[in-house]
């Protein structure tokens, strides 16, 4: 992680929910100073609980905004309308040098663009839940005004929560479907493998345990092998053994497709929500969906 492209940088996080104190302290960990901190919460109690927790300076939009590299807005996508009203109104000429940070899931580039005066950098970002520990899979866009400068920034920013991956926003909707939803996937899998090891006589805190620890070792393999799913899959697939008959399986009641065709339907979810702040947010934090 390129740490000294964002130490010496003020970020003003606006929103103090689960996403916004995921990305804090990740930045904290990294190294980014408290002084170069400051959230936006609307909640009293709550930005109370960040300053004790953290240190850092809660304030408002306006005052955190002052001498801000970056703007990084981490509020629900029905609320985003709202921040931007606020920043139309700062009079400074210097606003324009802000990097507009974007977690507010199917809001679009062009959402901002059209309702900032001209020149504002904005950059998209899709996190998962993975976040909350520091392992995110982040798919991040750039606006028309975004320098190679301020995606780096970003980019950097946001591997203090994990991995980064950089795509044209018309990837969004792909990269939701995979990455951004793609952990209540694994979490469905992990039920479904949990409820049958209960019926293969398990207790339900033993087959949880092992099947937790699976998905997790299964998932560094993956990352750190450099070896492909396929390759991984045929390693521990004994010809007639009982992996092999547990695959048959998958592929008999078509699981292959069943994921093709959700992560369509995830994409396509996605699109519909893409016209801006109206965006739907119907769950939990940190995900597409997020509240």
């Amino acid at each position: 992680m390129e740490v000294l492209l964002i130490m010496s940088q003020r970020i003003a996080i606006v929103g103090g929910g689960r996403i916004g104190e995921a990305l804090l302290a990740g930045l904290l960990e990294s190294g980014t100073q408290v002084k170069d901190l400051v959230v936006v919460e609307h909640s009293a109690a709550r930005a109370a609980e960040i300053a004790d927790t953290y240190g850092v300076l809660t304030t408002d939009l306006t005052t955190a905004v002052e001498g801000a590299s970056v703007v990084v807005v981490a509020v629900k996508p029905k609320d985003v309308d709202g921040v931007i009203e606020a920043l139309s109104r700062l009079d400074d000429d210097d606003d324009l040098e802000h990097v507009i940070v974007s977690l507010a899931a199917g809001v679009t580039i062009s959402h901002y663009e059209n309702k900032l005066p001209a020149g504002f950098p904005i950059i998209r970002v899709m996190p998962n839940t993975a976040m909350l520990v520091g392992e995110s899979m982040s798919g991040v866009s750039a606006g028309r005004f975004a320098s190679q400068e301020n995606i780096d920034l970003v980019v950097a920013m946001m591997s203090s929560v994990g991995k980064v991956l950089v795509v044209p926003e018309s990837q969004m909707d792909a990269v939701t479907a995979i990455s951004g939803s793609g952990p209540a996937y694994a979490f469905f899998l992990a039920e479904a493998m949990v409820d049958a090891g209960v019926g293969l006589g398990l207790t339900r805190a033993q087959a949880t345990q092992l099947a937790a620890q699976t998905i997790k070792g299964a998932g560094i393999l993956l990352t750190d092998s450099g070896s492909s799913p396929t390759d991984l899959r045929a390693a521990v697939t004994s010809p007639g053994g009982t992996t092999a008959a547990a695959l048959r399986e998958f592929e008999r009641h078509a699981v292959r497709s069943a994921v093709n065709e959700a992560a369509f339907a995830c994409a396509a979810r996605s699109a519909e929500g893409a016209g801006g702040a109206s965006a739907s947010s119907e769950g939990a934090a940190v995900s597409p969906d997020r509240s």
